[in-house]
């Protein structure tokens, strides 16, 4: 899952990155609202973490231009103004959910989950395709109940396919969404991380569809 992180604050910027990293997301990150809407505007995020006191372009008006553009992504606005009609604003722009300055690292965490839960129609943390389980709050993967390693990548494949489980997912799609602006996305590691993937899983779960690309479902529902 790709996540994008518009904050003017440098120190909070980088401690918002990293722990969004350090759960498992690929993030971008941009300094003003206009960088910000440029990437929010070119590149397929998931869902974006966006402070509403921006410079250059505020919060408010660049999630109100993503959302004329039909751009759909789950929007967390980042506010330290206590005004509710700022909240307001920001809602009516199109934001899905807030959170208040200073605020903890750990409800930014669950708040996105719950937002890329929502938006693929998910409403526990646990998601489940045969006898895989992945849990978004910890963060692990177990099959039959035995918990299974996986690296960073490894995870956010499985999280990314489980996400949106018996669809087909594209390879492009997968690069598009797992890696970060500063990848060489002309890597061939997706199938080699799918490989290894459908390895440790060790169950006929993640399905290769010739000429489109992946999906997560059931043996008997493979395409």
């Amino acid at each position: 899952m790709r996540l994008l992180v518009v904050e003017d604050d440098p120190d909070l910027r980088r401690q918002i990155t990293a722990a969004l990293a350090d759960a498992g997301y690929a993030v971008d990150a941009a300094k003003d609202g206009e960088e910000g809407h440029f990437l929010g505007d070119t590149e397929p995020y998931d869902a974006v973490v966006l402070d509403l006191g921006l410079p250059v372009i505020d919060g408010v008006s660049v999630l109100e231009k993503w959302r004329r553009a039909g751009r759909k992504m789950p929007v967390l606005i980042l506010t330290a103004r206590d005004r509710w009609s700022d909240k307001v604003a920001g809602f009516d722009a199109g934001a899905d959910d807030y959170v208040a300055k200073p605020f903890h690292m750990e409800e930014v965490l669950a708040r996105i989950r719950a937002l890329l839960r929502r938006a693929a129609g998910h409403a526990s943390s646990e998601m489940t395709v045969g006898p895989v389980v992945l849990d978004t709050k910890s963060a692990r993967v177990s099959v039959d109940g035995m918990p299974v390693k996986l690296t960073s990548l490894e995870f956010r494949l499985l999280s990314y396919l489980m996400h949106h489980k018996g669809k087909v997912v594209s390879r492009t799609e997968l690069v598009e969404h797992l890696y970060d602006q500063d990848f060489d996305r002309d890597s061939n590691t997706v199938e080699v991380f799918v490989g290894r993937l459908r390895k440790k899983l060790g169950v006929d779960v993640l399905h290769t569809i010739r000429g489109m690309g992946y999906t997560l479902s059931e043996p008997d529902d493979a395409a």
